[in-house]
């Protein structure tokens, strides 16, 4: 085994449980560990900070589940974009993995691990360097100007680090991934601010926070438009909720059959949003990315993404990546054919990217029918009526998984840029996350809970 590969293999990591199945009471235990810890350490700001230009960026920030300031100011940029960048490299067959196998698994998960290390990094030298994160500009041109420099780098490297391996802990230990906690996490605390919060406005002092409180206000006031503003936030976000819950449940149910038990069966299910919030993550990653380095670029003089006027894109490529607020344009009666032409390209950016997403992590991620195949021959099951043969098992789910790829990613984009469009309560792709991942969480501690309820249902699938 080359040195390399000795490397990977043995890489700090969070033990898995010895157990093989953990209680719902030990998984439930260690989410709510890891989610509490997660808000503490967004609370502990970064020593030296002077300056702070990545704090107007709330949407960025409420995606990456980060909190700039914080020591968790790069929250999981790094991890995603680790894993774009190794799914583009295997799914284009530059690298190979034979995921497959345990030692295919661990140089696959060992690269993966390096890459998020190196990607945190680069990505708190950007921050601090290129002045998103600085220290007083009153010290530039000092030793203690490049010392501070340095002092936030290891900061933010020492808070990547934390997210990366409190990922790995709800992974092993807890209910879903890391990565979808903290997205929901942030999403959640966004969307319960901006629907209940009193607190008065930081850009209108005269009206609170909370849609559902200056809804209140305007009709007291005799402010009819600004009223059916906030009415519109609130209905909105939960037309986007119903939609997306019931876009989650729906399926596909492939019919099975037990080749030795003759009657016994079962269906195998393949859900209407394939590839779940992962292609709808990977677009909002890389928006999110190219936002912040169009904003770093400006500051360095060199705006060849695009530019920004005050908080918003203005001109180049950020500015078709950031949604305008149809809803309340024509609310207000300021809409215009520009604007539509600007939520159609940013509909049509969403909606593309999920696809070609959504295509690369089925390809790359065991879900492709070929793999699925595999996986049902396996253990024992074929489809009633047809010869028991992998290829003909491969050609069938072929029918159903391409179409499901292609339109669940559509429904993603289209849902997520939506909800942008008509001014959703948070982001759309936000929101969207969110219904998604504690829909999921809500399946997996439903089918905990059940099994330790049951003993004869724990002890039937291996418990």
């Amino acid at each position: 085994m080359s040195w390399y590969h000795s490397i990977l293999l043995n890489l700090p990591e969070v033990a898995p449980p010895q157990q093989k199945k953990l209680s719902f009471k030990e998984k439930l235990k260690w989410t709510g560990i890891t989610l509490i810890l997660f808000f503490v350490l967004s609370l502990v700001p970064l020593f030296g900070l002077g300056q702070n230009a990545l704090q107007r960026f709330e949407i960025l920030s409420i995606i990456l589940g980060a909190s700039f300031g914080s020591i968790l100011s790069l929250g999981i940029g790094p991890l995603v974009t680790a894993s774009i960048v190794l799914q583009l490299l295997n799914g284009s067959g530059i690298l190979k993995f034979d995921t497959k196998t345990h030692e295919g698994r661990q140089l696959y998960q060992g690269i993966q691990k390096l890459s998020s290390v190196f990607f945190i990094i680069f990505e708190a030298a950007i921050y601090v360097f290129m002045g998103g994160l600085a220290p007083a500009p009153e010290l530039l041109g000092t030793a203690a100007y490049l010392q501070l420099q340095l002092l936030l780098v290891f900061q933010l490297f020492l808070g990547g680090i934390l997210i990366m391996f409190m990922d790995e802990v709800v992974s092993k230990w807890g209910f879903g991934s890391g990565i979808s906690l903290f997205i929901a996490a942030g999403v959640s605390q966004s969307v319960f601010i901006r629907a209940l919060s009193p607190l008065p406005s930081p850009t209108n002092p005269s009206i609170a926070t909370g849609a559902l409180p200056a809804l209140f206000q305007s009709l007291a006031a005799g402010d009819p438009q600004n009223a059916f503003l906030m009415l519109s936030t609130i209905v909105s976000t939960i037309i986007i909720f119903i939609i997306a819950v019931f876009a989650q449940a729906m399926k596909i149910e492939v019919p099975l059959s037990f080749g030795r038990i003759r009657g016994h069966g079962i269906r195998w299910p393949l859900n209407f949003i394939y590839t779940s919030n992962i292609p709808v993550i990977l677009v909002s990653a890389f928006m999110a990315n190219i936002q912040l380095w169009a904003r770093l670029l400006q500051n360095k003089g060199y705006p060849i993404l695009g530019t920004f006027v005050g908080n918003t894109p203005a001109t180049g490529l950020v500015a078709w990546m950031y949604s305008p607020d149809i809803v309340a344009k024509f609310i207000r009666g300021s809409i215009l054919p520009n604007d539509i032409a600007h939520a159609a390209a940013y509909l049509l950016i969403l909606i593309v990217g999920s696809v070609v997403f959504s295509w690369f992590w089925v390809q790359t991620s065991g879900m492709d029918a070929k793999s699925q195949a595999k996986n049902i021959m396996s253990t024992g099951l074929s489809i009633p009526g047809f010869r028991k043969d992998e290829r003909v098992l491969e050609r069938l789910l072929e029918r159903y998984i391409t179409p499901l790829t292609v339109m669940g990613a559509i429904t993603v984009g289209f849902l997520a840029g939506l909800a942008d469009l008509s001014g959703a309560l948070t982001n759309g792709t936000g929101l969207l996350l969110t219904v998604m991942i504690v829909y999921k969480l809500y399946e997996d501690i439903a089918r905990q809970h059940m099994v330790d309820m049951n003993p004869l249902l724990k002890k039937f699938i291996g418990g």
